[in-house]
């Protein structure tokens, strides 16, 4: 008697677990949609795979044997090459980031080959993305190792009759921590930007003080302002706070301008306080904000702005995906500024589309608290 009691109470409490469940729609989000699209983001997202590498070609040479190896480089499934005429336009697309990587056919090589003698081959690569560097090196050394045993003589990969010198800009000691460093600083100024702030207004729905500050005589541009100056300032001290943690204590070099910093960093975080004010006037759970902060904010820009995984190894339609993202462009920004140094032509797209946002988003917030006001 007492065991089927137990039994019953047992189906009762989980009867009544179903039942939260079922009236809970973020149940269904977190059981059925967020397993489905992070295996989507993971599977798709996440390679280790190069892609298409774009690399320019500099033969100084221009005889027989260096026309044999630029072409033989054009026609390579790894890489996309595009001929250049001086060494002072490979590294200006380099530094724009038109590139990844330049092999320079040294000018004697021909001569040298006709010697007897090892001609000599640079490859120049953007050592501020490491993992595509070391691409470019060891698909450019598998690629000429070839070469050289078809095109020369009794070619013979073992003799290396060729001196391959591989050269790393920017990150001369290919240390991962400078790649690394600025992309952490951008998911962490998405996290404090986005899930954040999408807690601000639910908050005061959840509180029940919403309806007293619409009873007040603040005008929509001061309730718009009183909950974004604060986490803004908030943003930009942790910025600051990262900035100085990623040269003192990482030794991340910082070769651009304080100024241009400040100005990228208070652009990028309009944009992801006007993403998470968005969610916050939209949804008054806190408990379903939070969740839309932390899917729409800090997993793209943890998976998706290039942080780790190369944007270029992403299938097109995450590739596209990423040009969405403001966090893809502030990622791309760091890197430049603190490894490059100013290049207008890296900052100018990317300031142009997060200004931009940031408008549309803080516009959309405004709208929506007309539509509350007069509800």
């Amino acid at each position: 008697m007492q065991r089927s009691i137990w039994i019953r109470q047992l189906f009762a409490l989980v009867g009544k677990e179903f039942q939260q469940i079922v009236r809970d729609p973020s149940s269904y989000l977190v059981a059925g949609v967020l397993p489905f699209i992070f295996l989507l983001l993971f599977g798709y997202g996440i390679t280790l795979d190069a892609g298409v590498l774009r690399l320019a070609v500099l033969d100084q040479s221009g005889g027989r044997h260096s026309l044999s190896l630029a072409a033989d480089f054009a026609h390579s499934p790894w890489f996309a090459t595009r001929p250049v005429g001086t060494m002072a336009e490979a590294g200006r697309m380099m530094r724009d980031s038109a590139v990844q990587g330049i092999l320079v056919i040294q000018q004697d090589f021909d001569e040298q080959l006709a010697r007897g003698s090892a001609g000599s081959v640079q490859i120049l690569v953007d050592g501020s993305e490491p993992n595509t560097a070391q691409y470019i090196q060891n698909y450019s050394q598998g690629l000429i190792m070839s070469w050289q045993r078809t095109a020369l003589p009794g070619g013979n990969a073992a003799a290396l009759p060729i001196n391959i010198q591989p050269r790393f800009w920017y990150n001369p000691a290919a240390k991962s921590v400078q790649f690394l460093v600025p992309g952490a600083i951008t998911v962490i100024m998405t996290l404090i930007g986005t899930l954040l702030t999408s807690l601000v207004f639910a908050r005061e729905w959840e509180r029940g003080t919403m309806e007293a500050m619409f009873a007040t005589p603040v005008s929509r541009m001061q309730l718009l302002l009183g909950k974004l100056i604060p986490y803004f300032c908030m943003g930009m001290f942790s910025m600051a706070l990262c900035a100085v943690a990623a040269v003192t204590l990482f030794a991340v070099p910082f070769r651009g301008s304080l100024w241009v910093l400040v100005l990228l960093s208070s652009v990028f975080m309009l944009s992801a306080l006007g993403q998470g004010l968005l969610i916050s006037v939209t949804l008054r759970g806190q408990l379903v904000a939070a969740e839309a902060g932390l899917f729409s904010g800090f997993l793209p820009a943890l998976l998706l702005s290039g942080f780790v995984f190369d944007i270029n190894s992403m299938p097109p339609v995450l590739q596209a995906l990423t040009r969405l993202l403001p966090a893809s462009y502030f990622n791309t920004c760091l890197r430049t500024i603190f490894l490059t140094g100013d290049v207008w032509a890296v900052f100018g797209p990317s300031l142009l589309f997060m200004g931009l946002l940031a408008s549309v988003l803080l516009g959309l917030v405004y709208r929506n608290l007309v539509k509350r006001l007069d509800a």
